[in-house]
């Protein structure tokens, strides 16, 4: 085993064991990822059905097997007004104020000792990922997912720190210093991410940040520019220009957004110029507006109102500019939320935008599934996708009903249930599919539709958008080549130089 633990949070940790993940399967090793306990609004569905982090299933995906809750048996989805909701094997166990989640988190411990026990005995390695950084001294008490989990499974850990963000000796050392001595010992190597310009400079740099720490630095990873795989942290989705292109598509930028990973495919497109917006001065007249998925619907469309968002959106959408809605942007459009249990707001009933003749009530029951359906539309923005087929995942609480035609025909057992909702003059469209833009007809169909609207040619290219297997050998390419790789694999082989003391009860 071996784990990955950072100086702080987006420091790369999730995509680096991704590619090591890849690069031990271009090895020969049966490999898994794990962690313990993520905090994410970015979930996915595994073949059982099962909610789990989406890092934890593009490493497994960059592993070359399917996902698992055993990955992530613990996984947080923030809400509002400091609560979360625990996800315990991929199941919704409760909606709870942090501070109660805290106090009743131990609880949850032997659950993530027996999914680490589990993929050891099915895998020949397993890569841990920490979370935040194991140096937060008012969390160590109650710790499920750093230093505990290292010294439960005695697995040598590499250290990453960020230089992009600036600092990054001190926070390699400091790191260091604050941690308990047999956690330090359990500390095999640092590894610099995220680094931009000429290796050469660091030279001195990392002679004495090896000696300070006592343990090798085992490589330079730079910066990888465009790399089309999903990242974790929606904190990276900085409203701004974003990537140009010659169809300008403005996703809203939701204080809650989740599944933001849905239009990752979209943005590479050459034609496609993708930004994130939060205010109605940035938002121009793009030629699609979509709005994404959320985690708390209620208090994220009050938002939209707060900030004129709203108001912006539907004068858009009223004069001619398309809108797609996905998940809970979908029920946003729609003309009512309707709460009768309170799962979200105290409010029974919250009017929506409108732009949809839809009616969502909520309920305490999460649908979680991996589905295959097809295009139903006829005429908007999948019109010309028209009976295509196509894989998505959905991941709601609440049901809709709506007046009007629906987006895609979902296949259940031997029918098709209806997903989703046109508008009658099918500019706005809902659906609760997530993934759609995985699928290369329907992302064809909807930028040809978008180009014939503006009344332009989209140049040919011969280049077609790199699959994610593609990146995934990418990325174990730039780590083959940036990372003492020899040194990796004794590490892994050989676990700590100095055994740790027994692990914590």
């Amino acid at each position: 085993m071996l784990m990955v633990q950072g100086t702080s949070s987006s420091v790369g940790k999730s995509l680096l064991v991704a590619g090591l993940c890849r690069l031990l399967r271009e090895e020969g090793l049966r490999v898994a990822p794990f962690k313990a306990q993520n905090m994410a609004l970015n979930a996915a569905v595994t073949p059982e059905g099962l909610e789990i982090g989406r890092a934890q299933a593009v490493q497994a995906e960059a592993a070359g097997i399917e996902p698992s809750v055993h990955m992530n048996p613990l996984l947080l989805k923030p809400e509002g007004d400091s609560r979360c909701q625990v996800v315990v094997l991929g199941r919704p166990l409760a909606s709870i104020p942090a501070q109660e989640y805290y106090r009743e988190r131990e609880r949850f411990w032997e659950t993530i000792c027996t999914s680490l026990e589990k993929l050891r005995e099915e895998y020949d390695a397993v890569l841990i990922e920490g979370a935040g950084s194991p140096a937060e001294i008012n969390l160590r008490e109650g710790d499920l997912v750093n230093m505990r989990v290292a010294r439960h499974a005695d697995a040598p850990v590499l250290l990453v720190g960020d230089i992009d963000r600036g600092g990054v000796f001190a926070s390699l050392l400091g790191t260091l210093a604050l941690l308990d001595p047999e956690e330090r010992s359990l500390v095999q190597g640092l590894v610099i991410n995220k680094f931009r310009g000429d290796v050469s400079l660091l030279g001195s740099g990392l002679r004495m940040l090896a000696e300070r720490a006592g343990v090798p630095v085992l490589g330079v990873v730079p910066y990888i520019r465009n790399l089309r795989i999903s990242d974790e942290d929606s904190a990276n989705l900085e409203p701004g220009p974003g990537k140009r292109g010659p169809l300008d598509v403005a996703v809203v930028r939701l204080p809650r957004i989740s599944n933001f990973d849905d239009f990752d495919l979209l943005a590479a497109e050459q034609a496609i110029g993708l930004r994130y917006v939060d205010d109605p001065i940035r938002l121009g007249r793009p030629d699609l507006i979509i709005l994404p998925g959320s985690k708390s619907t209620v208090a994220d469309l009050q938002h939209l109102r707060e900030t004129g968002m709203a108001r912006a959106i539907v004068a858009q959408a009223r004069t001619g500019t398309p809108v797609l809605g996905i998940c809970g942007g979908y029920q946003m459009l729609g003309e009512t939320i309707l709460d009768p249990a309170g799962v979200e707001s105290p409010d029974p009933k919250v009017d929506g935008l409108g732009l949809l003749p839809a009616v969502t009530t909520f309920s305490k029951t999460k649908r979680t599934v991996r589905v295959t359906a097809r295009v139903a539309a006829k005429a908007g923005p999948f019109g010309r996708g028209a009976d295509a087929c196509l894989e998505a995942y959905e991941i709601h609480m609440g049901t809709t009903l709506h007046r009007g035609e629906p987006a895609f025909l979902v296949r259940e057992r031997d029918e098709y249930i209806p997903d989703g909702c046109i508008s009658p003059d099918g500019l706005v469209v809902g659906s609760y599919l997530h993934g759609l833009f995985e699928n290369p007809p329907l992302r064809s169909s909807l930028i040809s539709w978008l180009a014939e609207r503006r009344g332009i040619t989209l140049p040919s290219s011969a280049d077609e958008v790199a699959g994610r297997e593609a990146e995934y050998d990418r990325l174990a390419a730039t780590l083959r080549r940036h990372l003492d790789v020899a040194a990796i694999m004794r590490i892994l082989e050989e676990g700590p130089r100095t055994r740790a003391l027994s692990p914590r009860p």
